[in-house]
């Protein structure tokens, strides 16, 4: 029989009260019915890990790396729930979206609640709309000499995101929007760019990264930043693109 070995999650902070990941790709934050084949969770591998219980506090989706935050008591996270609430938490994402960004900007544009379950939508249950708001800026932009569709050359941008709200699938909503496709997204992305992207250069996850969470501690009342390093595809990709204004 043989054992397959689990590489540890690495763990970007940690204290009394709160812990935080740097969450891979692909991987999920608990048991969810959308995925029941999947085996590994990082609730249950930081709980092994760290030989302690710990509750997530907020989620990042599946395909999307980064900093994860769990409590260490229910207390906790009640108290982290709070300040998520009420969005006295600043986050910071990158991400790799297709065609030329404008510098910055604002996108403020509501969104439906997505529905939970198949269930609801054979009932025909639906959500209202809720507001929405997304900054962003441009770090980098990249011309690849690859066709497109229509396009003779393949266009990117390297973003900052920073997210106002906390809507599901929010960044990669918002960037459809604005018609700057998240690459790697097979849900509200453009199939040609992901296509090029696992050709061209082997990367088959989501190009969205939470990089960065900052808040002010619950118990010790001091600020806390806590920054995640992206993985080796992310790295060695933006290192083929020439961008080096983000680690």
């Amino acid at each position: 029989m043989n054992n397959i070995e689990i590489e540890p999650l690495e763990i970007l902070y940690q204290d009394a009260y709160i812990v935080a990941i740097n969450k891979p790709s692909g991987l999920l934050v608990h048991k969810s019915p959308i995925d029941k084949h999947e085996t590994r969770f990082a609730l249950q591998e930081l709980r092994n890990q760290i030989g302690q219980y710990v509750y997530p506090v907020h989620r990042l989706d599946k395909p999307t790396s980064g900093v994860l935050l769990f409590a260490l008591s229910k207390e906790i996270a009640q108290m982290m729930g709070e300040i998520f609430r009420n969005n006295e938490v600043k986050k910071e994402y990158i991400a790799v979206v297709r065609g030329y960004v404008d510098d910055s900007g604002m996108i403020d544009h509501p969104l439906k609640e997505m529905l939970d379950s198949r269930a609801q939508k054979e009932r025909g249950i639906t959500k209202e709309e809720q507001e929405a708001q997304t900054e962003y800026e441009c770090l980098e932009r990249v011309e690849l000499p690859y066709a497109v569709s229509r396009y003779p050359v393949a266009r990117y941008s390297l973003v900052k995101l920073k997210p106002h709200t906390g809507r599901k699938h929010q960044l990669r909503r918002h960037m459809k929007h604005i018609h700057h496709h998240m690459i790697g997204d097979t849900k509200h992305g453009r199939g040609e760019h992901n296509k090029l992207f696992r050709e061209k250069f082997g990367c088959h996850r989501l190009l969205l990264h939470a990089k960065n969470i900052s808040f002010v501690h619950p118990m010790t009342q001091v600020s806390v930043c806590i920054d995640a390093k992206m993985d080796k595809t992310m790295q060695q990709l933006f290192k083929s693109f020439g961008w080096d204004s983000v680690e």
